[in-house]
């Protein structure tokens, strides 16, 4: 697996850092000497995310918030902006998936998906842009596997994850003249927390399911990590616009 270049003095964000991808990103960034602000809804857990960084002698700056809201979106930018002076990074990690029959789906859940999966990275990306163009910086948007195939059951996370890889895209054509990079990874399933609580509705047709789980296992979430990290440092300074699948050959046929 690549690994980031030295980050020391540089600065990264990484959202849905209490745990699974979003935390081993965070960890990817520390261990290769950038100071991490990072941002979650769960407070205690963010915290611990945190003092694991500081152990490995970097800065970080735990900030939770709800990332639904714009303003909160917004405020985390500000959040490291403000408690570490510079951004270099910016790692879209946090996500949210609801199974459901597509019939069934509460508009609550629609709508959470929806801000989480897809508004949020827009409101973050929007607001970090003008710091971004100043350090010449990064921006790595996860999606999944579930950008390029249909999943049942998962239609609105679906949605998400296939509008955010094409947002990066044309983000990395808008600014191809400029000091920025936008990328994207889309892992397939790992074990992690939103992968543990996943709860199917009833009825479900696990012949269905079974189309899109990997042959090969689930995927290593440090693998996942380092391959985000790597994209967010100089080590990755040729890619722009891509998106590269860690799926174990889901995608492949």
């Amino acid at each position: 697996m690549p690994t980031a270049s030295n980050m020391q003095g540089k600065v990264a964000l990484v959202t849905g850092a209490s745990s699974g991808l979003g935390r081993a990103t965070a960890y990817a960034l520390g261990r290769a000497g950038a100071d991490v602000c990072v941002v979650d809804v769960n407070a205690a857990a963010l915290e611990e995310t945190a003092t694991a960084l500081r152990a490995l002698g970097v800065r970080a700056l735990a900030h939770a918030t709800d990332l639904s809201v714009r303003e909160n979106c917004v405020g985390a930018v500000a959040a490291a902006l403000g408690g570490l002076g510079r951004l270099d990074a910016l790692c879209n990690v946090a996500g949210i998936i609801v199974m459901c029959n597509a019939h069934e789906m509460r508009a609550m859940d629609y709508e959470r998906t929806i801000a989480v999966n897809l508004s949020a990275p827009f409101y973050l990306i929007q607001a970090a842009i003008p710091h971004l163009l100043e350090t010449h910086g990064a921006v790595v948007n996860v999606t999944s596997s579930a950008a390029f195939v249909g999943e049942a059951y998962a239609v609105a996370y679906c949605a998400t994850k296939a509008g955010l890889t094409h947002m990066t895209k044309a983000l990395a054509m808008e600014y191809v003249h400029k000091p920025i990079r936008f990328n994207a990874v889309a892992p397939g399933g790992m074990r992690t927390n939103i992968g543990n609580t996943i709860k199917m509705p009833e009825g479900v047709d696990y012949a269905l399911v079974k189309r899109y789980t990997g042959l090969r296992g689930l995927i290593e979430v440090d693998d996942a990590a380092e391959l985000i990290a790597f994209l967010a440092s100089d080590a990755g300074s040729s890619f722009h616009g891509a998106c590269i699948n860690i799926d174990r050959g889901v995608t492949a046929g």
